[in-house]
């Protein structure tokens, strides 16, 4: 009886819920992900079954603050202009998330010294913090994080930097397992992608900096600095960059008390941007920030003055000294930052096209996206590519509308 009356209320404890999402917009859309908070379901949440006209649809649960309970359901979907769908998804309070075929990928790892190899190590990790002046950008294999889907893969530098990095692909596909940000020749050969950007000391896509009054600042001063890979797939990766007691220099004549960055990089299959979410460990209105794009050498430039800001142009993706193998790369790159958060746009310089901004809150939002002329699916020439920097725009501050009722 007891044990009749536990599986009872497991099978209570599940509810079905319908989700309404619409496109508020004149233009179809691909690849909207939709998230449902599951905080407010009023359930510990151990799988969920999403369904579309009675067809099970790939989604993903995510844990992102690492106490054991599920915080997001995500699934994506394509919509018409002035579409609607809708969804049947069940929550479950037992069993483990569901498997479905991986559409991204996300790796870090140690550099094991034993294999020559650069697309061949076999040290993963998942997470890794140093202290103040630790700096494993050499003991990591490509240097940080890196992390893909179909289109576009990205890598982010453990060191003082963080900057964003790129590699570019010439067809669509998975990649990064086989090449470890490094194809050899024979990958080249046979079609592999490849980093298509040199970043130096610069913004490269989108990075995060610190801002003194005069110029931005590395992230050179923090009592504890964390990468991880908090999610891996199948639709999205999310990797997770903290910056702990990190005193910030402003321009202000004092100096707040230091401060914790907590910055998400999430990136969905099928699109090329990615989401930049930080949270702050207390409102930040005391300080000014900094963040742009790299200025790829003689790229040209495109603004809106709103916070949208790209360019494309070429130039090679590694140092002087390390170009043998390589090739001059052209690429398209993004940064949309809400006007809310924009204190000015600065004129271009010869390492960046820069912005100050700040945020009256504890949060701050941003996208940052990138192509590459390699591509057979994207961009390739400057017009096309800010036409598309314009649409993504209103798209990003059009998403769709997602509505729930509870079926049960």
């Amino acid at each position: 009886m007891l044990w009749l009356a536990m599986v009872s209320g497991a099978l209570m404890a599940q509810k079905t819920i319908e989700v309404s999402v619409t496109n508020p917009a004149k233009a179809e859309r691909k690849a909207q992900p939709v998230v449902l908070q599951l905080a407010a379901m009023g359930m510990d949440v151990r799988s969920a079954i999403v369904t579309q006209d009675g067809q099970e649809i790939a989604s993903q649960l995510d844990d992102l603050d690492g106490d054991g309970r599920m915080d997001e359901l995500c699934f994506l979907t394509d919509l018409e202009k002035k579409g609607k769908q809708s969804f049947r998804v069940e929550l479950l309070p037992t069993g483990e998330p569901r498997q479905y075929e991986a559409r991204v990928y996300a790796d870090m790892m140690l550099t094991n010294k034993k294999i020559k190899s650069s697309n061949k190590q076999d040290l993963y990790i998942s997470s890794l913090t140093v202290d103040n002046g630790t700096n494993p950008y050499w003991m990591l294999h490509h240097h940080g994080p890196a992390f893909e889907n179909e289109l576009v893969a990205y890598r982010i530098y453990f060191d003082h930097r963080q900057t964003v990095d790129t590699y570019g692909k010439y067809h669509k596909g998975l990649e990064l397992r086989q090449t470890q940000f490094y194809p050899d020749n024979e990958q080249k050969a046979a079609g592999f992608g490849d980093d298509v950007l040199w970043v130096g000391n610069t913004f490269g896509l989108g990075t995060l900096r610190g801002w003194n009054g005069q110029e931005p600042q590395m992230l050179q001063d923090v009592d504890h600095r964390t990468l991880r890979i908090l999610s891996r797939g199948p639709l999205r990766t999310v990797v997770e960059v903290v910056d702990e007691g990190w005193k910030s220099p402003t321009p202000n004549t004092w100096h707040p008390a230091p401060i914790t960055a907590r910055t998400l990089y999430i990136l969905y299959a099928g699109r090329r941007d990615i989401q930049v979410d930080v949270r702050f460990n207390k409102p930040a209105a005391d300080y000014r920030f900094a963040t742009g794009i790299i200025n790829v050498k003689d790229s040209e430039e495109f603004s809106d003055r709103q916070g949208l800001r790209g360019c494309w142009g070429t130039d090679w993706p590694v140092s002087a000294k390390d170009s043998v193998g390589h090739k001059r790369e052209t690429v398209g790159l993004g940064i949309c930052i809400p006007v809310k958060h924009v204190v000015s746009e600065l004129p271009a310089n010869k390492d960046n096209y820069p912005y100050v901004i700040s945020t009256p809150t504890d949060e701050l939002h941003y996208a940052i996206t990138f192509g590459s002329d390699n591509e057979d699916f994207g961009y390739h020439s400057a017009k096309e590519w800010f036409e598309y920097l314009k649409t993504w725009r209103k798209e990003l501050e059009a998403p769709v509308e997602v509505s729930v009722r509870e079926v049960r």
